[in-house]
């Protein structure tokens, strides 16, 4: 990804967004009983959703630590996190106060 925390944690909330949107629009229409192929699909998504946000938090910070950079690396995956959990908690406020 990139040594900005602030992009890679933007990212890593547009790649939630879009997935909640397909999840949102894509079932809208659907009717019917659940089948078996429910839990199959949420449990594959569970693990691209895994797989992808280790990549946007520490592909570069592992780079960096392999580089010799520990302390840049370790920074710089804990100034992602730190991002990510201020976006968290103002999703979570909107939330509370219902303004979407």
């Amino acid at each position: 990804m990139s040594k900005n925390p602030v992009l890679n944690a933007l990212t890593a909330s547009l790649y939630i967004v879009v997935l909640v949107l397909g999840m949102y629009f894509g079932t809208k229409d659907l009717k019917g009983p659940d089948s078996f192929m429910a839990p199959i699909a949420m449990i594959s998504l569970f693990t691209l959703s895994a797989a992808v946000m280790a990549y946007l938090f520490c592909y570069q910070p592992i780079q960096l630590y392999f580089e010799g950079k520990k302390k840049q690396g370790v920074k710089l995956f804990m100034q992602t996190v730190g991002v990510f959990g201020l976006m968290t908690i103002l999703a979570l406020i909107l939330l509370f106060l219902r303004v979407f």
